[in-house]
């Protein structure tokens, strides 16, 4: 490094050597989260193999196979044998499941659970393996979740070669998750191996690659966190995204565990290749083996360190949560009691280095206050240029309009990047002379210690985002003021900081959220361009800083054309990379009409052959909310469900009815109760053994779905307290639209999208109750 009188030129190569240092540290970073490479079947015996494992996704996603087909049914028989001839006590529990929908609706399904039990040396309680084996109804779910039973399969062959775990293992593949989670609850409510609790370790995907993820912990995981940093050998995981994850409204089997209050545990899944989540692409040729392997060797670690714990410690929820993220391979990890302390730290030492800077003529309180406020402008509109390159991908390839991600992200993400690094450099340039360059960092470096101690407040396990790189920036500027000759190592270090905390998640929320939502990523990417600013500066300095102005962002810039320009070149619509087209058939027998309807917020090419507006349905239906498209349709001869009434029951207001419903027509895989009880109130449901929560009743309107109906129709008692005679209107689902009038199969680079409501055909009958 150059010593205090090292001349211009040096300092300049300085400047350059720390700049290549972070870049290589930012790739770093990057490719410390990626997943390992996959073992061949040849791997020991006692270790997992992504190639025996994917054996298992290509039976269990050979085809469709949602709750309730026959296709399903062939995937539990083999999931049994599979089971049993690792020595596993395997049994299926076939029962009804429950969960509370949104907007007060009930979900119930039929389901078989696949429970097989692997029991321990000296039990102190009980650990559940959890993944789901039935599949969308629009693919066969070789990642969601071929890939996490497949996973579970190969962990519980390793597991049992040896020693006999201390802890009973017990591996739960549930039915019908993607239906309502109605297999887990199942399980919850009425298994008995259920009802002392223990801990849950779920795998899902929501994607076809990338890392595996533990994206949420049940509270209080201080333990759990404890177990998996010092078991799993690929620790990708932040508290971080525990904290968006318990605000967001998505759910997947590890909820039911979790809301119990019996369970403790984790919840993994690798969240890339969005474009083939839900869809007919799901199919194993694109389940990729790393993500495999690293998902499956977390599981066996994880089964593992959780078979031999004394579980009595860690079934049941500490005092706090741990604050964790990875660091370059590794797992950083630290007690939620210091989230406060370390917010305030940063917060004292972004003062004190404003205090130390002005008395030391680098910037004074005024210059500060303008480099904070005028940090705002990077702040909003870095991330609103990576959302405008998006909305242009949209306007240049319309068929990307209802994509989260597109199928070849990969430039895009990079050209998103670089349209921060422009603007974040582009503002610095403008300003660095008239403001000051130590009074814009700093300026910086305020958003930064406020955010995080903002965090603490609303999502401590978060906070450590702004918070340890307005420390570090802080600590390392206070040194940098007092030793100038100190600079390039300052800003290396705090430099350092910032990339290793932030770029990873930079790099994890980007396919998390998808192009279509690059803003909130792409506001941390803003944070961590901010916190360099002390690196930059080293080459604007010393007469460099005119040409530095007009280089620096104008690198970002060609790297931000030449990779959009590249990713629209590499990422066409084709027969294997189609365009996403939503469509639903409903008739309505009682007037004899029939509409399409689409979902797509903007109808593309082919979908707009059949939706033409947003003309309301007459009535509602699953799936299917407002702002819907619809457009003309000719009735096809299908009849609605039957419904017959088995038995009534008057007193005085109070009316007790019982009804059958049954579907008239083949493949049926749902069907809708919505009850009117016109000016009375719907007081009690009972639906094929399992009474309606609370939460559902007390209101003139009752909406229940059964998915995987009874061959024998599904029965149902209602309750209905005052007013006249209710109605009972009865809507049945099946999919394929082939063979309806009018319906024209898609080209070969337009597919069904990957929603629970695609090719889904809906018929309605309203008859009175009773």
């Amino acid at each position: 490094m150059p010593a205090e009188r090292s001349t211009p030129g040096e300092r300049r190569l300085a400047g350059l050597v720390v700049v290549a240092v972070l870049l290589g540290l930012t790739a770093w970073s990057v490719l410390a989260l990626q997943p390992p490479s996959p073992e061949p079947r040849s791997a020991p015996a006692g270790e997992f193999s992504a190639a025996r494992a994917f054996e298992h996704v290509q039976r269990i996603a050979a085809r469709t196979h949602v709750a309730g087909s026959a296709a399903d049914g062939e995937v539990v028989d083999y999931l049994v044998s599979t089971l049993s001839g690792y020595g596993l006590d395997t049994r299926v529990q076939s029962a009804v499941g429950s969960y509370a929908a949104l907007h007060g609706s009930t979900e119930l399904a039929s389901v078989r659970n696949v429970v097989a039990v692997l029991p321990g040396s000296d039990p102190t309680g009980r650990l559940f393996l959890v993944a789901h084996h039935d599949s969308v109804e629009t693919g066969p779910g070789a990642s969601d979740d071929g890939a996490g039973v497949s996973s579970l399969l190969e962990t519980v062959r390793a597991l049992a070669q040896g020693p006999q775990p201390r802890n009973d293992v017990v591996v739960v593949l549930t039915d019908a998750e993607e239906a309502c989670l109605c297999g887990a609850e199942a399980f919850v409510h009425s298994h008995p191996l259920a009802a002392q609790g223990g801990v849950v370790l779920n795998f899902e995907a929501r994607g076809t690659s990338g890392p595996p993820i533990t994206f949420e912990t049940s509270r209080g995981n201080a333990e759990l966190a404890r177990v998996f940093d010092s078991a799993v050998p690929n620790p990708v995981a932040t508290s971080f995204a525990v904290e968006v994850y318990r605000r967001l409204p998505n759910d997947t089997d590890f909820t039911p565990f979790r809301e119990s209050g019996r369970f403790t545990g984790l919840n993994t899944a690798f969240i890339d290749g969005a474009a083939a989540y839900h869809a007919p692409q799901d199919t194993p040729d694109r389940q990729d083996r790393a993500s495999l392997q690293g998902e499956g060797e977390n599981a066996l670690a994880l089964a593992r360190a959780f078979g031999d714990q004394d579980l009595t410690r860690l079934d049941h929820p500490t005092d706090e949560d741990d604050t964790y993220f990875p660091v370059l391979g590794s797992l950083v990890r630290y007690p939620g009691s210091w989230v406060w302390p370390l917010a305030g730290i940063a917060v004292a030492a972004v003062v004190l280095l404003a205090v130390v800077q002005s008395r030391r003529g680098r910037g004074s309180p005024g210059r500060t206050s303008a480099g904070a406020g005028l940090a705002v402008v990077p702040l909003v509109l870095a991330p609103l240029a990576a959302q405008a390159l998006w909305w242009l991908l949209v306007a240049v390839r319309p068929g990307y309009a209802s994509m989260l991600d597109p199928w070849r992200p990969g430039w895009y993400r990079v050209a998103a990047v670089a349209l921060v690094v422009l603007v974040v450099l582009a503002w610095y340039a403008l300003l660095r002379r008239r403001i000051g360059a130590a009074a814009l960092a700093t300026g910086a470096l305020v958003w930064l210690a406020v955010l995080g101690a903002v965090l603490a407040a609303l999502a401590p396990g978060g906070s450590y985002l702004a918070a340890v790189p307005a420390l570090a920036g802080a600590l390392t500027g206070l040194v940098a003021v007092l030793v100038p000759a100190t600079r390039p190592v300052a800003a290396l270090l705090g430099g350092t900081v910032a990339v290793v905390v932030l770029v990873p998640t930079v790099a994890l929320f980007l396919p998390a959220l998808g192009l279509s939502s690059a803003a909130a990523p792409c506001f941390v990417a803003a944070l961590c361009a901010l916190a360099l600013l002390p690196a930059v500066e080293l080459l604007f300095a010393d007469g460099g800083s005119r040409l530095a102005a007009a280089a620096v962002p104008g690198v970002a810039a060609v790297v931000a054309v030449a990779c959009t320009l590249t990713g629209l070149a590499v990422d066409r619509f084709d027969a294997r990379h189609p365009v996403p087209s939503q469509l639903v058939y409903v008739l309505d027998t009682d007037t004899g009409q029939a509409r399409w309807a689409s979902t797509e917020s903007d109808p593309g090419e082919y979908t707009s052959r059949y939706v033409d507006g947003t003309t309301p349905l007459d009535g509602d239906y699953p799936y299917l909310g407002g702002g819907v498209s619809t457009g003309p349709a000719q009735a096809a001869p299908l009849p609605a469900p039957a419904v017959q009434t088995v038995s009534e029951r008057v007193s005085g207001a109070r009316r007790e009815v019982t009804v059958r419903v049954r579907p008239q027509r083949q493949g049926v895989r749902l069907v809708v109760l919505d009850v009117d009880a016109g000016d009375g109130t719907v007081s009690a449901a009972r639906v094929e053994g399992r009474d309606v929560g609370d939460e559902a009743l007390g209101t003139h309107r009752l909406w229940v779905t059964f998915h995987a109906p009874p061959a024998d129709g599904v029965e149902a008692t209602f309750t209905v307290d005052g007013g006249a005679a209710p109605s009972l209107r009865v809507i049945d689902g099946s999919d394929g639209l082939d063979g309806l009038p009018g319906f024209v199969p898609r080209p070969d680079d337009v597919s069904a999208a990957g929603t629970h409501s695609s090719d889904l055909v809906l018929v309605s009958a309203t008859v009175p109750l009773g």
